[in-house]
């Protein structure tokens, strides 16, 4: 096995779909991995020979190619197929370090099919697509700094990082591997209230998703102070106050509780 000398790396890996693509996309754009470096592999080989064309990567043509060449993996299947995927991959299995962005798949079941496997699960979100991703990494015992370290550094080509334990991998999945979603519907259901009142679709949206951009990132700049901010924009007896009052006295607290909840309780259940 490597000591994560980064060119030293040989990345495979196994599904190339949307997430998958992103982290990919990520890695090349700033070079974190030399193209011929990293072998991709999916039973669908149109997808990994897009990802081929697109950047130089070289392209496996079964799992057992892809674990002689490569002593990284990114496993990046649909979950209901893991159990078939990791049977295969136990054949091959010398000393990998597995890198899994399966959401609810946890490190025992990965054990189970390959004893002593190395593995660091990491839950992304789809705003890695734009460089702007949120990503949360955890690992077993056997898991060296070093190796963590790799794995932090190579997600961070996609976006922010970080490093937590597996009891709380579910939560961030409800949080923020699921949150994209959420947060859309919410910037368009803003965008709808306006068109009710006049405004055009198109201009609605453009408000609405400009509007929720600039106040995620001057969340960053003020160090997370949410209620200073909301301060800030509040004038007292203002139409900013008439707004914060609905919400405050509306159930959108409990709602938001159960949507995370119930999507934790789904994240579980997958495991």
């Amino acid at each position: 096995m490597c000591a994560f000398v980064k060119d030293d790396v040989k990345l495979g890996v196994i599904g190339c779909g949307k997430m998958a693509s992103a982290i990919l996309g990520g890695i090349s754009r700033h070079k974190f991995l030399s193209a011929d470096d990293i072998c991709v592999y999916d039973v669908n080989m149109e997808h990994s020979g897009a990802l081929c064309r697109e950047y130089g990567f070289r392209e496996a043509y079964s799992i057992k190619e892809l674990m002689e060449y490569c002593d990284v993996i990114l496993l990046a299947v649909k979950p209901f197929v893991v159990g078939e995927v990791l049977s295969e991959m136990k054949e091959f299995y010398n000393n990998h370090l597995i890198l899994s962005i399966l959401a609810g798949v946890k490190i025992q079941k990965y054990l189970k099919y390959i004893k002593n496997a190395k593995v660091i699960r990491i839950m992304p979100n789809t705003p890695a697509l734009v460089q702007k991703g949120m990503s949360a990494i955890c690992a077993n015992q056997d898991i060296s700094d070093d190796e963590l370290d790799f794995a932090f550094n190579l997600m961070s080509n996609c976006g922010k990082v970080i490093k937590t334990t597996e009891d709380k991998i579910d939560i961030i999945t409800a949080l923020s591997g699921s949150g994209p979603a959420f947060y859309f519907k919410i910037i368009e259901l803003m965008a709808n209230s306006a068109t009710k009142l006049g405004l055009n679709k198109n201009d609605a949206l453009l408000l609405s998703t400009q509007t929720a951009l600039g106040s995620a990132e001057m969340v960053f700049e003020n160090d997370y102070d949410i209620e200073k901010l909301i301060k800030n924009v509040t004038t007292p007896g203002g139409c900013t106050e008439v707004g914060n009052n609905v919400l405050n006295n509306s159930d959108i607290e409990e709602i938001l509780d159960k949507t995370i909840h119930d999507t934790m309780k789904k994240a579980i259940e997958l495991g």
